[in-house]
């Protein structure tokens, strides 16, 4: 999945507002414009349309665990150079104080069935030898099921 879809995705769960987004950036100490969000936000095929990259959105999701459960004593994490959709879901269960219980029902409401042994795979290292790929097609319906669950209007 692309960054901007999955920060489209978020934004759309929780209502942000450009401002809102702004802040969220700067609890990860990194200074946006509403220019810049706005580009981020825009379709593909939009001539305005700018991609994100990995370190400016590993950034945003650091930020959005400061904003959603306070901003952590000592030094901040520093944003991953390269993401992966297994760290995407990490920060995304941390920033929402997910337990596996709740992701993997949360993927059960799209029959999505993996068990919790399948589930703890994909927050391994990548070195480990129980390691597992977090595929597009569970990180997109775990954004399904954050929307289901944290939108008020659906």
């Amino acid at each position: 999945m692309l960054n901007n879809d999955i920060l489209r995705r978020i934004r759309y769960t929780f209502d942000f507002e450009d401002l809102q987004m702004i802040k969220i950036f700067g609890l990860a100490d990194l200074e946006v414009t509403r220019a810049q969000v706005s580009d981020w936000m825009k379709k593909d095929e939009d001539e305005d349309y700018k991609p994100i990259n990995d370190k400016t959105f590993a950034t945003f999701l650091n930020g959005l665990i400061n904003f959603k459960r306070g901003k952590r004593e000592g030094e901040q994490p520093k944003p991953e150079k390269q993401l992966t959709n297994n760290i995407i879901l990490m920060k995304l269960k941390i920033a929402l104080n997910l337990q596996s219980d709740d992701i993997l029902n949360i993927l059960s409401l799209f029959d999505i069935r993996i068990s919790s042994h399948e589930l703890s795979a994909f927050f391994r290292k990548p070195g480990h030898k129980h390691y597992r790929e977090c595929k597009d097609q569970i990180l997109r319906t775990f954004l399904k099921g954050i929307q289901l669950k944290y939108r008020d209007d659906i």
